[in-house]
Formats: C-alpha cells, sequence, structure tokens
C-alpha cells in the first residue's frame, strides 16, 4: 500500500506529462507512491496520444468529461490509495525530496495537516520562489502557497475537498487552504526547493482580468464571510494600536509585510510572531 499518492490532472498537456512523471520516478522507492494520471477531457490529438500510450505501458490513467481542475483533483483523490495525497500540475516537476519530506513530517506530527516547500521557476521565469512560514492573516489576502503540497487524505475530506464551483479556474487550491485553516489545520513550511514550477506565458492564473478578479473576491468574501471580514481586521488593528503598541505593530506586519515580520523576530527586535492564528 503507497503511503503518498501523487495526482496528475491533465489537460492539453501532453508535451509536458512525461516529464512530470519521469521527476516522480527519480524517487527510487517505487513502494512509497502510487502515481494517478486523470485526463479531464483533452482535446488535443497529440496529448490524447500521450495518454494512451501512458496507459498501454501500465500507469493509472483515467479519463473523464471535462469538469475543471477542481473537479479533475477531487475525482483523482478519490481513486488514492495513500493517506497523504501530492497534486502535481502535468506541466510541473517535483523532487523527491518532497515525497520523503512530506512522510517524514506528516508521520512524526499528526497535528500538521500540509507540507509546503519552495519552487523553483522554470520556462518564462526562472528564480527561486521562497514562500515562507504560515501566516493566516497573509493567507487571507490572497494565496502564497502552491497546490503542489502533501496533505492528509483525511482533512482534503474534512475540508470538502476543491471547491469545483470557483469562478476562476485554478483557485481552488486557495479556497481549499482557507478551509483548512478555518477549521484549526495546521501547515508546515519547509525552506527547500522541492518542486519545479513551469512559468507559461498563457498561464491560466496570469490570464485573468479585473472582472474575474472582482467574482472571485465576491465568491470568496460570501463563501468564508464569517472569516474573510477585512473590516474586522482593520478595526482589530486600530483597537491594538492605542492599547499595545507591540500587539499593534505585530498585527500590522503580520497581515500586510510577513517578511519583515519573521525577519524581526530573528533579529529579536519582537519576541513572538505569534498573533491571533
Amino acid at each position: 500500500m503507497p503511503q503518498i499518492s501523487v495526482i496528475i490532472p491533465c489537460y492539453n498537456h501532453g508535451q509536458y506529462i512525461e516529464e512530470a512523471i519521469r521527476s516522480v520516478e527519480l524517487c527510487p522507492d517505487r513502494d512509497l507512491y502510487e502515481i494517478i494520471i486523470l485526463d479531464d477531457g483533452s482535446t488535443d490529438l497529440d496529448t490524447i496520444q500521450v495518454l494512451e500510450q501512458l496507459a498501454v505501458k501500465g500507469y493509472h490513467v483515467v479519463r473523464q468529461k471535462n469538469q475543471g481542475l477542481g473537479a479533475a483533483r477531487n475525482n483523482a483523490i478519490k481513486l488514492a490509495k495513500g493517506k497523504y495525497i501530492l497534486p502535481l500540475d502535468s506541466d510541473n516537476r517535483i523532487r523527491p525530496a518532497y515525497i520523503y519530506e512530506g512522510i517524514k513530517i506528516l508521520d512524526a506530527n499528526p497535528e500538521i495537516a500540509v507540507v509546503y516547500g519552495d519552487a523553483e521557476f522554470f520556462g518564462d521565469k526562472t528564480g527561486r520562489n521562497t514562500v515562507g512560514e504560515f501566516n493566516l492573516q497573509r493567507i487571507m489576502l490572497g494565496n502564497y502557497i502552491d497546490a503542489c503540497a502533501v496533505f492528509r487524505k483525511s482533512v482534503w475530506e474534512a475540508a470538502g475537498g476543491y471547491d469545483e464551483k470557483m469562478p476562476v479556474m485554478g483557485t481552488e487550491d486557495w479556497d481549499m487552504w482557507l478551509s483548512m485553516a478555518f477549521k484549526g489545520y495546521s501547515f508546515y513550511y519547509v525552506n527547500e526547493i522541492l518542486f519545479d514550477y513551469r512559468v507559461l506565458k498563457n498561464s491560466m492564473l496570469r490570464s485573468i482580468d479585473s472582472s474575474k478578479r472582482a467574482a472571485l473576491e465576491k465568491y470568496m468574501t460570501e463563501k468564508h464571510q464569517q472569516q474573510l471580514n477585512f473590516s474586522f481586521i482593520d478595526g482589530l488593528i486600530t483597537a491594538n494600536m492605542k492599547k499595545n503598541k507591540k500587539l499593534f505593530v505585530k498585527l500590522f506586519l503580520a497581515v500586510y509585510f510577513p517578511g519583515l515580520l519573521n525577519f524581526l523576530v530573528r533579529k529579536k527586535v519582537l519576541k513572538n510572531k505569534k498573533i491571533f492564528m
């Protein structure tokens, strides 16, 4: 029985998916993981041919009518045998350390639900994407944790899985992280490059226009109305500005400048970066 299931949704990315698969198979301990490839109704003939060839070779390839990224991930996870899940976009790559680190950390820490790390950009952009430690206020303002993270299948179930009705495709992971965080589950940051992220000019999130962003903000505010209350956050900051200057500084930094907050804690200017999390 595999400990971790690597799920790879694919929609017309046949030119990249074999590279993604090879990156997983660089982990020599094949008993640790399984690979599930879910074709979300690809229409590209080359992609269809590549997926057929992979199925002939014995890979677990599942086909469905096009339902979107959220449904593709959910349907793949439903088939997963591993207790841990690692989603991998079909145009990206993981590093073997991700499988080892994810299993090690989650096995040793039952209170942790999600393990994530940094990415190395390649393609139309290069360089390391250093995301930093988990901060609830920061992720409430916008997503900074990629879908390529290791999490418990049981927590995916408890959070309701990926929202298949998101108004903007590609933001399902942000919604699920919020759902997990608001239920009190813990996130663990590994300060290492654990996967490679292909930057494409025509990627989903790079092509969101202002109207879609407005629709996304409205949807998220209504769905998480008890938590995504920015007036409440602003009011809390203002109230604590008069009562406790140090707490005010931490609140302000945590919301708007989490990286600077971490720096001040390391330099012992502030003793504790934990606030109302």
